[in-house]
């Protein structure tokens, strides 16, 4: 079970971090993305994190930033310049025998482990 939290909301331009506790997946097999879900519109992949390699969506590249904990046990991601169309719900996943770029490729709700979601308004 992944454990999340941060989120809430944000002016335009602003940043925020959302924090993933990963304490129970060894990330030495295991992929952990980033995703978001809009109102209305599909799940989509936002940044992905393997222990050797990170990739972005166009939605993230020179926005975000995901990073691991120093212990491995936590996965973050830092989102700045935030814009109104990155209002969603986020929700981090674990899934084994993929990488970042073919995780971040998948949509909807597909098998692997999520976290509960948390909720990100950018609005003035």
């Amino acid at each position: 079970q992944l454990v999340q939290s941060g989120g809430g909301l944000v002016q335009p331009g602003g940043s925020l971090t959302l924090s993933c506790d990963a304490s129970r997946f060894n990330l030495y097999l295991y992929v952990i993305g980033w995703f978001r879900q809009a109102p209305g519109k599909e799940r989509e992949g936002v940044s992905c994190i393997s222990m050797t390699r990170t990739y972005y969506t166009e939605s993230a590249a020179g926005r975000f930033i995901i990073y691991k904990g120093d212990d491995d046990n936590m996965v973050y991601l830092q989102m700045d310049s935030l814009k109104p169309e990155d209002t969603a719900v986020y929700y981090c996943v674990a899934d084994l025998n993929t990488s970042p770029q073919t995780m971040c490729s998948r949509t909807g709700n597909f098998d692997g482990s999520w976290g509960q979601g948390t909720q990100v308004t950018v609005s003035s």
